[in-house]
């Protein structure tokens, strides 16, 4: 995961300045959102949808780190907030867990941005259980706003969603990084009438098709970000060819 420059919040807890920017958009579009939803939170500093608890929005924070869900618990103890302590996976049971803190993902999974991009290696002693369940058990139909940042994991949370999110914010990309799960994930999008909005470091933000235009900056926000995207594997490929070469 890439974590941006964050900013303090009336809560007391500071903003992750890409999901406030998400905010400040959506607002300017005089959007509104009944149910927002964020699933892989982590702590609450990094929080992404804290603008809408202090609103009043009714939201759900799902995260599978016990210790971090507990620090939800403490920071966002208000009506409108609901936090569930599981892991979204396709099936219910219990989950393997590597430990890489804000990057902490399931060890099933072929890839994740801790082991792409931090070189981080599973062992047992930075592993853990916890209790997975499919998002269908968590999602009630009425989520018009869904984040989800689970290292690789995002496509059961598509797979076994039932609401319809006018916006849906889903970690897709990250320096070497791509979701394992990327074809699967656009198929889902596009046959449920889907449009891409913008990408920036980490995310692809998606809109109900037709919800509103895509502004020409926005399409250079794009554009920017996968060009980033590309030379960063172009760095990649050209350091390990190199590594090869002097070997």
């Amino acid at each position: 995961m890439i974590r941006p420059r964050r900013q303090m919040g009336e809560l007391g807890v500071s903003e992750p300045q890409s999901m406030h920017e998400l905010y400040e958009k959506l607002r300017r579009k005089k959007m509104v959102f009944r149910h927002v939803c964020e699933v892989g939170v982590y702590r609450p500093e990094a929080a992404h949808f804290v603008d809408f608890i202090r609103q009043g929005v009714r939201t759900t924070l799902v995260e599978a780190n016990p210790e971090a869900a507990a620090a939800l618990h403490a920071a966002f103890n208000a009506q409108n907030v609901s936090i569930h302590a599981v892991a979204v996976w396709d099936t219910h049971g219990t989950l393997t867990l590597s430990n890489a803190a804000a990057s902490t993902f399931a060890t099933a999974l072929p890839s994740s941005p801790a082991l792409e991009n931090d070189h981080h290696r599973i062992h047992d002693g930075n592993t853990f259980e916890v209790p997975c369940v499919p998002f269908s058990t968590l999602d009630d139909g009425s989520i018009d706003l869904l984040g989800v940042d689970i290292e690789g994991g995002e496509w059961y949370v598509l797979k076994h969603l039932h609401s319809r999110p006018k916006v849906l914010c889903i970690e897709t990309h990250g320096k070497y990084y791509t979701n394992p799960f990327l074809a699967e994930i656009t198929q889902w999008l596009h046959s449920h009438g889907y449009a891409l909005w913008y990408k920036d470091g980490s995310d692809s933000v998606y809109i109900q098709r037709g919800l509103f235009p895509v502004s020409l900056q926005d399409r250079t926000i794009t554009a920017l970000a996968e060009l980033s995207i590309h030379w960063d594997k172009f760095k990649r490929r050209f350091k390990r060819s190199a590594s090869v070469y002097q070997h």
